[in-house]
């Protein structure tokens, strides 16, 4: 998780929730629910590879490193945070998939 010091939060949340706005805006011109999506992944793509052009100048390899670092470790924490307590919550109300147990079962077994 990306834990920076209060004064960049202050900095940099008016920014993200003004972009947020917009991104919705434009989203609700599309047809589809889902639209939002190919507009949130060209917003970061883009943010993220002007960042590194202008801190950086040259796209190297060890940005291109970095960057899928950072896209993984925010794709890994969005999972565990939100995505696994919602999957057990629906897991626990519809029922789990029978041969995980199963398998679960047989890795457990000496």
């Amino acid at each position: 998780m990306p834990y920076i010091q209060p004064q960049h939060r202050q900095a940099l949340d008016p920014l993200i929730d003004a972009l947020a706005d917009r991104i919705v805006q434009e989203a609700r011109t599309l047809e589809q629910e889902a639209a939002f999506a190919g507009l949130l992944n060209y917003t970061c793509t883009r943010l993220a590879l002007q960042v590194v052009r202008q801190r950086c100048g040259r796209l190297r390899y060890w940005l291109i490193a970095l960057l899928s670092g950072i896209f993984k470790n925010i794709a890994d924490e969005f999972y565990r945070r939100l995505a696994v307590p919602y999957e057990d919550q629906q897991k626990d109300r519809q029922g789990d998939v029978d041969l995980y147990e199963e398998l679960q079962r047989e890795i457990e077994a000496p």
